[in-house]
């Protein structure tokens, strides 16, 4: 997946804390405690944290979806791969 766009520190984030981080910005932008400048970071910050969090919900799902039933009903699980 291309994360190229996205910082550094931000790729290290797990889920929760980017979503946290997402959060923090959303409460700033909307009570106007920052100037216009600091706005416009904190909203281009907040892309790429609401990118990121997309990014972790999707790897996510496919792990979950990794998850099979076989014809007895068995639940079984096999190793994700992204490239399948």
């Amino acid at each position: 997946m291309k994360k190229s766009n996205i910082s550094p520190d931000i790729t290290k984030l797990s889920f929760e804390e980017a979503l946290d981080q997402l959060e923090d910005i959303v409460s700033k932008l909307e009570d106007g405690s920052i100037n216009l400048e600091e706005s416009i970071e904190e909203y281009t910050r907040g892309v790429h944290l609401k990118n990121h969090c997309e990014t972790k919900l999707k790897e996510a799902t496919l792990k979950v979806e990794q998850i099979t039933i076989d014809k007895d009903g068995k639940f079984s699980t096999k190793e994700f791969n992204k490239n399948s």
